[in-house]
């Protein structure tokens, strides 16, 4: 859950509410308890970056430090998304 980034050094917290479920060698109650906070904690608007979409904006980031969160608030606009995952490093 907490991994080092493999070229900052900085230590991030490594959850997202659609894919960890529980916190290996945690009682039930105690991991969904840590989890919601952390879900909530990382979403903290003092965490994030609102990006404002102009013709021809492209925008990058790093999955293993940011995460990603879709506001569909302009659904008049064409958007077209292309996603690149490259083979990296191993979570530590």
């Amino acid at each position: 859950m907490i991994r080092t980034h493999p070229e900052t050094g900085r230590k991030t917290i490594f959850v997202n509410s659609a894919f960890t479920k529980r916190i290996e060698g945690m009682k039930p109650a105690e991991s969904a308890a840590l989890l919601g906070f952390l879900f909530e904690h990382v979403t903290s608007p003092e965490f994030t970056c609102r990006f404002r979409w102009r013709k021809d904006s492209i925008a990058m980031w790093d999955n293993r430090c940011t995460q990603h969160r879709v506001v569909a608030d302009n659904l008049t606009a064409y958007r077209r998304m292309e996603r690149a995952t490259l083979i990296g490093d191993r979570p530590f």
